[in-house]
């Protein structure tokens, strides 16, 4: 079959019916309808159309070798450099339909199940409890039907202290609590599954940490709507469907879960792996993961940078402020950020080296790197939108107001230096729902710790971090006569 559009999509999400709670009410009906879900599943469909797209198909998709359809290059795996940089292109066309807004587009994923396939299944072989040949039937399932899906790993912050054990009669952290002749039961809660339901499977594995609980370590994938799997969404961001309010999150939030298994049974043929925390360990940290869904990351966030400053560029321009040096000062700081960004992922893809299984993997460090600067200049990126919209981002008029008996007063007193009050506030608008609003504070707080624990990834870039020439050379010149 290959690649899906966004008709087949909306209707297999809708058909799933998958258990999901928002606002401590369980959602009937088409999913698709729903106002805290429409304006996202909305959005995914015409990233499946846009690889349907003649003017784009080429750049988005290869042949299958078995069956000759069309798939998402995004399941490609690499063999070449420039097998990299394609993939790399393809991740450019989804990231600016959305503007780098969306965290997981469906490429995301895609590529994390491409590089468990790629390496974790030859990782796995041999191993006791191990199944790595259900990694390779899910990556062909995944490719030849265009799946989508969203994953798992995190346990809830109930005490996260280095020791701490599990130690309540019903678990809290999902764990493994029986297994029979038809697979393992699975008992208790992960957090924060973005598009929790609304996609056709969820991953669930294992973040690896001291004294694991071997029940804790596994991994498997099972459809959204498995018996006994349901997910327990936020409050939704969304403020409204009108594009004009909101004109971010009517289309790009994403909502994020808490996925709570009620002994949920995963079939044999779905688990990966089970009971074993070397496995656990194998699977996230000597797989290709780290380095191609860094490389897809790296590549969608280069694109909200340049997204940002174009915002902010047309900020300064409506209100005229563009002499003022500390304006040019903070928009250098956005432009200095995305050229460091841009610079990092093309030495990661021109760095690229073969693994031991023949697949090309772009270099960990350069993307090691930009894990460590961007959660901390994206904040500053949307403090500097803050501060040059000033007042100008807390006095904005609804749409409705424009269209009553007063928007004669707000198109005179709101306009901008080259544009009607309409158009100044629509910007300022955009402005605030990026860096203000729920949705866009949401957005900070998923960059700041998309890989984790930024003091983690400083210590992580540290203990890794190639050392011993420069190290040699200090040796040497102390050591020299002269």
């Amino acid at each position: 079959m290959g690649i899906i559009n966004g008709k087949k999509f909306i209707d297999r999400i809708d058909q799933m019916n998958s258990e999901i709670w928002v606002d401590g009410e369980r959602i009937v009906g088409m999913l698709s309808e729903h106002p805290a879900f429409k304006g996202i599943i909305q959005t995914k469909a015409s990233l499946y159309n846009l690889q349907n797209n003649p003017c784009h198909k080429d750049q988005m998709t290869y042949l299958s070798p078995e069956t000759g359809d069309p798939i998402g290059l995004s399941y490609s795996q690499p063999k070449t450099i420039e097998d990299l940089k394609r993939r790399r292109k393809m991740f450019e066309i989804w990231a600016r339909h959305t503007h780098g807004l969306m965290g997981r587009s469906p490429d995301y994923m895609n590529t994390v199940i491409m590089s468990f396939a790629s390496s974790s299944a030859a990782l796995l072989k041999g191993k006791e409890n191990c199944f790595p040949e259900n990694i390779i039937a899910l990556y062909e399932k995944a490719k030849e039907h265009d799946l989508s899906f969203t994953h798992t790993f995190i346990t809830p912050q109930i005490n996260r202290s280095q020791y701490n054990f599990d130690s309540s009669k019903e678990p809290i952290s999902a764990k493994v609590i029986d297994k029979n002749e038809q697979g393992i039961v699975i008992k208790g809660a992960r957090l924060l599954a973005t598009q929790g339901g609304i996609t056709d499977e969820v991953l669930v594995y294992t973040a690896p940490k001291k004294f694991m609980d071997p029940d804790e370590a596994f991994a498997f994938s099972i459809p959204s709507n498995t018996k006994g799997l349901k997910f327990i969404c936020r409050e939704t961001f969304v403020g409204e469907e009108s594009h004009f309010n909101h004109p971010l999150s009517s289309r790009y939030e994403e909502m994020d879960s808490i996925v709570v298994f009620d002994n949920v049974l995963v079939p044999w043929d779905r688990v990966f792996f089970y009971d074993n925390v070397e496995a656990a360990v194998d699977f996230m940290f000597h797989s290709s993961f780290h380095h191609f869904a860094t490389h897809q990351v790296l590549t969608r966030q280069i694109v909200k940078t340049e997204f940002i400053l174009g915002l902010a560029e047309l900020l300064v321009e409506t209100i005229n402020v563009q002499e003022y040096q500390h304006i040019q000062e903070k928009l250098s700081e956005i432009i200095v950020g995305l050229e460091t960004m841009k610079a990092l992922l093309e030495k990661s893809e021109n760095d690229a080296a073969f693994d031991e299984w023949g697949y090309m993997r772009p270099s960990l460090l350069p993307l090691q790197v930009a894990t460590n600067i961007y959660p901390k200049i994206y904040p500053r990126f949307c403090e500097i939108i803050q501060l040059i919209g000033a007042s100008g981002m807390v006095t904005l008029p609804s749409e409705k107001a424009f269209e009553s008996e007063i928007g004669a007063d707000l198109e005179q007193y709101l306009q901008g230096v080259n544009k009607t009050a309409v158009e100044r506030v629509k910007l300022f608008r955009l402005a605030w729902d990026l860096t203000m609003s729920s949705f866009g504070t949401r957005q900070t707080q998923y960059e700041r710790y998309f890989f984790g624990d930024p003091i983690q990834l400083a210590s992580n870039l540290y203990k890794h971090y190639p050392f011993a020439e420069q190290v040699n050379k200090i040796n040497n010149f102390l050591s020299s006569s002269e």
